[in-house]
């Protein structure tokens, strides 16, 4: 059996909690067809570790709790976000990550639009991929200035 890694689920849990946080804060541009989520910045923590996971998708899921579509974007946002996550960690550029992002997102929650409100899918697809994907724009920067730091990011991103 693995030894539980104390300081991991304590960084996992303040993933979730700063996940949940901001996009309910910032709740008029977090929900809906149009999407710019701010907190998906830190998705491109599973980038460089997948012990992040957890606390990325538990992150969602608490921040869809309060959302429109309730229970639907508690399983369909919390899945594109899983995705995301695995998608993130697979590849080797983050640009590239947040392409892939971009289009789980708009591909999922598009159609969870369309289906649950009768929305156009493909616009509320298109809508939600550019929201993503300037926001993962934004974070892959952010990270790329972040990896010029290596005692931080040895210390707490890569371990």
């Amino acid at each position: 059996m693995k030894k539980l890694d104390v300081k991991m689920i304590a960084l996992n849990a303040m993933v979730a909690c700063v996940y949940a946080v901001m996009t309910i804060a910032c709740s008029a541009i977090s929900y809906g067809g149009i999407q710019f989520r701010i907190s998906e910045v830190l998705v491109f923590l599973a980038f460089y570790n997948k012990k992040y996971f957890p606390g990325l998708i538990i992150g969602c899921f608490l921040a869809n709790i309060p959302s429109s579509l309730g229970i639907y974007d508690m399983v369909f946002g919390t899945l594109a976000t899983a995705l995301a996550c695995v998608a993130m960690y697979k590849v080797n550029n983050l640009y590239v990550g947040a392409i892939l992002g971009g289009i789980i997102n708009g591909l999922i929650v598009g159609a969870e639009l369309y289906f649950i409100l009768d929305l156009p899918f493909l616009f509320n697809a298109f809508t939600v991929f550019l929201g993503e994907v300037a926001v993962l724009i934004i974070g892959a920067i952010l990270f790329k200035l972040l990896e010029k730091n290596t005692s931080f990011m040895n210390r707490y991103i890569k371990e």
